[in-house]
């Protein structure tokens, strides 16, 4: 069970470190967007959390795929054709139930859906942020206090 603990945390900090630096970007976009926003509100704040959210579920896919890589690796399945299936269905915690890890690896996916959890949790933190600071930016353009 050291084994799966040790490897598990080792790819959720891969998938931490990608979401880090995806995060980065992101609100770095979000800091640039102070001049845009003058008179086009509905625009910006529309485009912003779209633009965030879709950047941000790429980064989710990506991480699923480093899981499936990972599961791939390691023959974590008895069938390698579905790996990214079983990781999209560990990570994002639905748990169908049709696909079960061979014993000797089953602690990896409480550990991917613990991955998961977290960054999707961040992932709503980080669009809650990307919202904050567009609407406090668009406040200044209009003359609003912040």
């Amino acid at each position: 069970m050291l084994r799966q603990m040790l490897l598990g945390l080792t790819i959720s900090a891969v998938n931490i470190v990608i979401h880090a630096l995806v995060m980065t970007l992101v609100l770095q976009v979000t800091l640039k967007m102070e001049g845009f926003a003058k008179g086009r509100l509905s625009i910006i704040l529309s485009s912003a959390m779209t633009a965030t959210a879709l950047v941000l579920m790429a980064a989710h896919v990506v991480e699923v795929c480093v899981w499936a890589a990972a599961y791939g690796v390691l023959g974590v399945t008895a069938s390698s054709e579905r790996l990214i299936h079983f990781a999209f269905v560990n990570y994002t915690t639905l748990g169908y139930g049709d696909q079960l890890p061979i014993k000797r690896w089953e602690v990896l996916g409480p550990i991917t859906a613990m991955n998961g959890v977290l960054l999707f949790g961040w992932s709503t933190a980080v669009l809650f942020e990307v919202l904050r600071a567009a609407l406090t930016r668009a406040g200044r353009s209009l003359g609003r206090a912040p």
